[in-house]
């Protein structure tokens, strides 16, 4: 069973530009993506400047490519990460969400998300909080689908360590007191999980009373270290029955828009396929579907140093990178003499203040 496949732009560090954004859309529809939501973390509107309007020209792009998305019979949606409301949710709060929900009900959005993740929470009554926030814009959007992201979207510690402890029941409390229409995001075990067991996903549904919105960070590489890959392999660990434990299954995109599409159809194929899937054979079929026939054979014998090795310690085998994919004209071949240059390098200081 496939579930409801699509893309959340939802990285840090250098985004896609409004083209990239379009073309992702309508290479990836006739393969089955349904829905794509612009949550990038470089947008300062949807942020910490989320109570400042989008400028005249970013409101025009955005309505543009909601438009385009509409034509290829995809879902349009935003991600709004409203910091740290649920601490100050007054009068002045609720009119600057108000006029956001406004504008985005006049790009004709379909999914809402209201994004909790990433900011500190350990409030004793954070889910109340965060509920509260949710229905009030749940009631105020022309949306037909409102997802929520909770500040602990995985059973992964790391979210303990750096955004305080998370509050005893949590997950529990937002499940039973959160309208059972809205769904809620999850990432897995970790934030970066490396499997999703029928198991482990039915005991998150208990906990939530209702199946996992799954928001995927494969193949996002949006951290100091990930910057340093291209994850260009197939999906594992997303077995084909999953899909009867999930509402939907989002993916987190790498930087490379062009490059990103290879995992991503992949993951068409592991759903597809079930337990005929390969994902090596997976991979090689779509680097050739993504980039061309020479190309993607490039990419193939090169998959080893691009995903493996790091960009710091390519040694000599930069200059023999560079030299063989400059002289390509393929915007694949482009991102990776762009990743070469360092231009997705992801430092903590970018993390900490988009």
């Amino acid at each position: 069973m496939t579930p409801e496949l699509g893309i959340i732009e939802g990285f840090y560090g250098k985004h896609w530009d409004w083209d990239a954004r379009k073309d992702t859309i309508s290479f990836l529809a006739p393969h089955g993506f349904r829905f794509y939501m612009y949550a990038p973390k470089a947008d300062p509107f949807l942020r910490r400047r989320w109570h400042d309007a989008h400028p005249p020209r970013i409101a025009d792009e955005l309505n543009a490519l909601a438009a385009h998305a509409r034509n290829e019979a995809v879902r349009f949606g935003i991600g709004l990460s409203p910091y740290e409301l649920f601490n100050n949710f007054d009068a002045a709060a609720r009119n600057a969400l108000a006029d956001k929900l406004a504008f985005f009900d006049s790009l004709g959005i379909e999914d809402l998300a209201i994004l909790f993740d990433d900011m500190r929470g350990d409030v004793a009554d954070l889910a109340s909080r965060q509920v509260e926030i949710v229905h009030w814009a749940r009631s105020r959007t022309q949306a037909t689908r409102t997802i929520v992201c909770p500040s602990y979207y995985s059973d992964d510690p790391i979210l303990d360590r750096v955004f305080g402890a998370r509050p005893a029941g949590y997950l529990e409390e937002l499940g039973s007191t959160l309208d059972p229409t809205i769904e809620i995001f999850w990432t897995g075990e970790e934030v970066i999980s490396r499997q999703f067991s029928a198991g482990h996903l039915e005991r998150v549904a208990e906990q939530l009373q209702r199946k996992p919105f799954i928001w995927d960070n494969y193949p996002v590489n949006d951290g100091q270290r990930m910057s340093q890959y291209l994850h260009l392999r197939g999906f594992t660990g997303r077995p084909a029955s999953m899909g009867k434990h999930v509402s939907a299954h989002g993916i987190n995109p790498a930087l490379q828009p062009t490059l990103n599409r290879i995992a991503a159809l992949t993951l068409v194929d592991s759903y597809r396929m079930d337990d005929a899937y390969q994902y090596k054979q997976s991979f090689e079929s779509a680097a050739i579907a993504v980039l061309g026939d020479d190309l993607g054979v490039m990419v193939r014998d090169d998959l080893l140093t691009l995903q493996d090795i790091g960009l710091d310690r390519l040694g000599d085998k930069e200059n023999l990178l560079r030299e063989r994919y400059e002289a390509v004209d393929h915007p694949g071949a482009k991102e990776i003499v762009a990743w070469l240059d360092g231009e997705y390098r992801i430092t903590d200081e970018i993390v900490q203040t988009q």
